[in-house]
């Protein structure tokens, strides 16, 4: 076990004090991803109390937890854990060599994968010793914990930051104090709380205001807040770059379909061109992988590393993982983008599921959190549906109504209320051959969706 934190750090770190020596290689708040070893913080929760849970993390093999109550068991004991836990993220990012890069990535859509690619892409420069947040640990408790989290000879650290309101992207960086921030992408996600566009643009741009001295700003140069993210970041960022078409600094020169299934890119940077292989498919994963390509040369890293990283780099679970499913004695293609939706990322993939072979075959949950925009957006997929050859569509939600008024009986369709329906809609539907994306807003729980057809293999 490498060691992370021992119980005097961690008391030196937060203020409070020590009940039985131990050291621990790894952090959660999740009593069920206690691995041995582990410290368990044992967070406060609108529905479970951490504490419950110190037994059963013992049982699993914790060596220490972090507590605001007396416990059976090594630990250190806090006045208020989250703010604890907080503490130790600051220690964290403080104990880093000067030399270290951290790269902060926040967007409407996009963030996550282009997380993992820059984390694979810079993983291979630094023979490993990259950190980054896992799965999509970006909010309030997610970012202290990936900080927490990060061995101190890291040599490049990625970390994710996500919002639901205005104001808690500007706390999270302030967190992450990062030397270079990336925006990828601004779309009506979260509209419902923010209003309009450029509120979400605003509330993305936050992002800048934890910037180290001398910090580098990347954004989408196609995006239509281009203006309004560039003089943000003009104002925080020493360096302001950008990605997409031409005219950015690291810009598309041309991209083809590879005989891999994904895209062979060739892009100008701002030292150098390049021409890498992305495994995977779609035109928001060049686009994704632009951002990338920035953040690396920014971060003095290997570009042609990272091409190579992209080649490799699989399908993240349900953010375009692909299984080949058996259906009635052949196979299909599923393809799992069922964690998240909004406008944007839903014509992506529908366009990505456009390049497939076979039947198209799409299952579309409702998108959240678009407010009084819900109806108009939701209805406007109908054109990207049928751009995308979609043959058999199985819609979940109350939500999904005006798109099934606008596609009006074009295109074979169920619409039904829940994963667990639309899972006995699609099996009744798919057939050899077929290629079929699914995807919603997480909440409406199309995973498990994924789990039962995929669960054969």
């Amino acid at each position: 076990m490498t060691m992370l934190w021992t119980a005097t750090e961690i008391a030196e770190a937060t203020g409070g004090s020590v009940h039985g020596d131990f050291t621990v290689g790894g952090v959660t708040f999740d009593s069920r991803e206690v691995q041995p070893g582990d410290l368990f913080v044992a967070m406060p929760g609108t529905v479970h109390d951490g504490h419950k849970f110190v037994a059963a993390a013992f049982q699993q093999g914790a060596h220490g937890v972090l507590v605001s109550e007396e416990v059976d068991g090594p630990h250190v004991r806090v006045d208020d854990v989250a703010a604890a836990l907080d503490a130790m993220a600051r220690t964290a990012r403080a104990r880093l060599s000067d030399d270290a890069v951290v790269i902060g990535v926040t967007g409407s859509v996009g963030k996550t994968s282009t997380k993992e690619a820059m984390h694979c892409a810079l993983e291979r420069s630094a023979r490993g010793r990259t950190h980054c947040s896992v799965k999509s640990y970006n909010n309030h408790t997610g970012v202290p914990l990936s900080l927490a989290r990060m061995p101190r000879d890291s040599r490049y650290a990625v970390l994710e930051m996500g919002m639901n309101h205005a104001g808690e992207i500007s706390q999270l960086t302030r967190l992450v104090r990062p030397h270079i921030a990336v925006i990828t992408a601004i779309a009506p996600a979260h509209i419902e709380n923010l209003g309009t566009i450029e509120a979400i643009a605003d509330a993305k741009a936050e992002i800048f205001d934890g910037l180290e001295e001398g910090g580098t700003a990347i954004v989408p140069e196609d995006s239509p807040q281009r203006d309004q993210l560039l003089k943000a970041a003009k104002g925080k960022a020493q360096t302001v770059l950008t990605f997409g078409s031409r005219e950015a600094d690291a810009a598309l020169v041309h991209a083809v379909d590879a005989r891999s299934g994904g895209s062979l890119v060739t892009a100008r940077l701002r030292e150098r061109e390049v021409t890498y292989t992305i495994a995977q498919r779609g035109g928001h994963w060049v686009t994704n992988s632009l951002a990338v390509m920035a953040a690396v040369e920014a971060a003095g890293g290997d570009v042609a590393q990272a091409g190579l990283a992209l080649a490799d780099m699989e399908g993240l679970k349900g953010r375009g993982e692909r299984h080949v499913i058996d259906v009635d004695g052949g196979e299909a293609l599923l393809i799992d983008e069922s964690y998240n939706a909004n406008s944007a990322s839903m014509v992506a993939t529908l366009q990505a599921l456009a390049k497939e072979d076979g039947r198209k075959v799409a299952v579309l949950g409702a998108m959240k959190e678009l407010g009084a925009e819900s109806a108009r957006l939701h209805a406007d997929l109908a054109g990207p549906i049928r751009d995308a050859g979609v043959e058999q569509l199985v819609l979940v939600g109350n939500e999904m109504a005006p798109l099934e008024a606008a596609l009006a009986g074009a295109i074979p369709l169920a619409r039904v209320e829940s994963a667990a329906k639309a899972t006995d809609a699609a099996k009744a539907i798919i057939r050899p051959g077929d290629a079929i994306l699914v995807k919603a807003s997480n909440s409406v729980g199309l995973a498990k969706l994924v789990d039962a057809l995929a669960g054969g293999r």
